[in-house]
């Protein structure tokens, strides 16, 4: 992450048109990069300046006339791929395809991927990017590759990649889990090598250093009773045995006591109760502290109106597209609020800030490092500092913990669900 993916990506492009070996070439991006970082990186650099750039964005009508029009570079959101397939009739009419955040096609049932699947076969050039290319485990690679070489170094079909390089391994009743078989993680590797290249920026760029810290807040005690009263309560709600834990359950279980520990509750209407304000107040603190710009990632839509609330009279801006962004790298916002999930990917923010502050972390490693590779990337001229909020004795502490123990995002909270079953049934 950070080392210039997308300019390079560029480079090798534009010289292939110098060149007569292609024309035209489709780039698929989460739909917050597809907004701003290609274009953005054409505009910055005096040799790709003359390349025409469509973003194929918007409505229907808009999307369509951004494919009509007459460029070098077409760049659509990951969302939209469905359409854009059904409005080619099944056509590819580009020389070059580009996955952005390849791990985004890393589902083999997904639509996404069964899109891409079809379009691979058609396209003279196929390259995907990724800073994080096994969030999970090394079955994650699967329908990665395939999207690049249709099934020739792993194999055309994922159940046979799965009995070939894994055990698999029983969890309770319902689920399995997958572990790779020892040496199979070298062979896996190895027949990957001729067409993947790795970086780190370790290796290559001399970057500031990035610290982080874990705040603790401590809940008071008829607050940390009224906590595990709830806690006690939702659990029991599902069932009482941690054997039959689903990742669907665990995470609409983690998600509601993660939303005391932030703070506030959705009911079932989906109205908001406060319960304590310990986040908002460290929180500004920090804030005050800084003397500096704020990244803050947060978890529930909420949570923006309270911080926004809570720092009246600071530039306080939820992110929603590339006019924010172009705002918050010209200094022009104090603190800018941003979900993991539709900023963590691709998009250059090191102009505007060095302090990032997780109000929740949520499960997912992958976001995490991502999210925080926003700031902490080549051309940050200043030490990075990482926040993360977690009330103590809270289930912020388990997801605070699975990410610092690298866990996947499923199974942490399977894990944790079975934990607190067998601390109340």
């Amino acid at each position: 992450m950070g080392l210039g993916k997308t300019v390079s990506t560029l480079t090798a492009l534009c010289q292939l048109m110098d060149e007569g070996e292609l024309a035209t070439t489709l780039v698929v991006a989460p739909k917050k990069v597809a907004e701003s970082t290609w274009s953005a990186e054409c505009a910055k650099w005096d040799h790709l300046r003359h390349l025409r750039v469509s973003k194929v964005m918007g409505t229907a009508k808009q999307r369509a006339e951004a494919l009509a029009a007459d460029a070098d570079i077409y760049v659509v959101g990951r969302d939209s791929l469905v359409w854009m397939e059904t409005h080619l009739k099944r056509r590819f009419p580009f020389d070059a395809l580009v996955l952005d955040e390849l791990t985004s096609f890393k589902n083999p049932q997904a639509q996404r991927f069964k899109v891409v699947k079809r379009w691979t076969a058609q396209a003279d050039r196929v390259v995907g990017l990724t800073g994080t290319p096994t969030p999970n485990s090394l079955l994650d690679l699967w329908a990665q590759m395939y999207c690049i070489d249709q099934g020739e170094r792993l194999g055309k079909f994922v159940t046979k990649f799965r009995t070939q390089y894994f055990n698999s391994v029983p969890i309770g009743h319902v689920a399995t889990k997958y572990v790779v078989r020892n040496g199979c993680d070298r062979q896996i590797l190895n027949r990957i090598a001729d067409i993947c290249m790795t970086m780190q920026a370790k290796d290559y760029l001399q970057l500031p250093a990035l610290t982080e810290i874990t705040e603790r807040i401590e809940l008071s005690a008829p607050l940390m009773r009224q906590y595990k009263q709830f806690e006690r309560e939702q659990v029991l709600q599902f069932g009482t045995d941690p054997e039959v834990v689903t990742a669907t359950n665990a995470a609409a279980l983690m998600s509601k006591l993660s939303q005391f520990a932030s703070g506030s509750v959705y009911d079932e209407d989906h109205n908001v109760h406060t319960v304590h304000s310990e986040k908002l107040d460290r929180l500004c603190e920090i804030v005050e502290e800084a003397h500096s710009p704020v990244l803050v990632f947060y978890q529930f839509r909420h949570e923006v109106y309270s911080i926004t609330a809570k720092l009246n009279g600071l530039r306080v801006r939820a992110y929603e597209g590339e006019a924010d962004l172009a705002d918050w790298n010209a200094g022009h916002i104090d603190v800018l609020l941003a979900h993991p999930a539709s900023t963590a990917y691709g998009l250059n923010m090191q102009q505007g800030g060095h302090y990032i502050v997780w109000y929740g972390t949520g499960w997912n490693l992958e976001q995490y490092q991502q999210a925080n590779a926003r700031l902490h990337r080549q051309g940050q001229t200043h030490p990075v500092t990482v926040y993360r909020l977690v009330c103590a004795g809270t289930v912020d502490e388990m997801a605070n913990a699975a990410i610092e123990r690298k866990s996947g995002a499923q199974q942490g909270v399977i894990d944790a669900l079975k934990t607190l079953i067998k601390q109340y049934c």
